[in-house]
């Protein structure tokens, strides 16, 4: 448990330094910035190895759902995490659930960027939007439920890991609304842009023939 604390530790302080430096080396953007940078770079590297842990060092988390711990990883629920490390079970299932978690989480971070940047209104800021809505419905909804149903029909997990496993998924539907009415709001958007564009057109056509 000793080497826990000290990896936890070790790993804060070097997400600390790193935002410090982005802040001397950035020093003309906001401290928000420098954040998000942070949290770009966290997100990608957590997608980068639970999906090397997950799906290619294995076990293979929908067949063998229980595991030592293999990553000590700050996410949604870190009193999760915390249960897992103290077990030193179920690693497998925290590794594929840090996957789902954190792969929309450098399309959040580029939404933002090209919001700053005054980019976000730009078939850029459509495609990152629509990326992000499949990654969410495709790895939250589709792939987490089919391991939810694993890790409930397993007999290795315990209890309160599947207890968990469930607010996870409960949770995630709760984003699932938002996310449900941001897409209408989007597509509402989209209709309504595409509609002034046409009578736009349409106008200045009519216009020509006049002249």
């Amino acid at each position: 448990m000793a080497l826990l604390v000290v990896c936890a530790l070790l790993s804060l302080s070097c997400w600390v330094s790193f935002y410090f430096i982005l802040c001397n080396v950035n020093g003309s953007r906001s401290y928000e910035w420098n954040c998000r940078l942070v949290t770009l770079v966290h997100g990608i590297l957590a997608v980068c190895i639970t999906a090397y842990i997950g799906y290619v060092d294995g076990p293979w988390p929908f067949t063998y759902p229980e595991g030592a711990v293999m990553l000590a990883h700050h996410t949604m629920s870190i009193l999760g995490i915390l249960l897992t490390l103290w077990l030193g079970e179920s690693g497998i299932e925290g590794c594929a659930v840090l996957f789902g978690s954190e792969i929309t989480n450098p399309l959040l971070q580029a939404r933002w960027f090209l919001k700053q940047t005054g980019h976000y209104r730009t078939q850029l800021g459509d495609v990152v939007d629509v990326l992000f809505v499949l990654l969410f419905v495709v790895m939250r909804i589709f792939v987490g439920g089919t391991m939810l149903y694993c890790e409930l029909i397993s007999p290795r997990p315990r209890f309160f890991i599947k207890c968990g496993g469930v607010a996870m998924y409960a949770l995630s539907w709760v984003f699932m609304v938002d996310i449900v009415r941001f897409a209408i709001r989007k597509s509402k958007s989209w209709n309504k842009q595409q509609r002034d564009h046409r009578e736009t057109v349409a106008a200045n056509g009519h216009e020509g023939k006049k002249d």
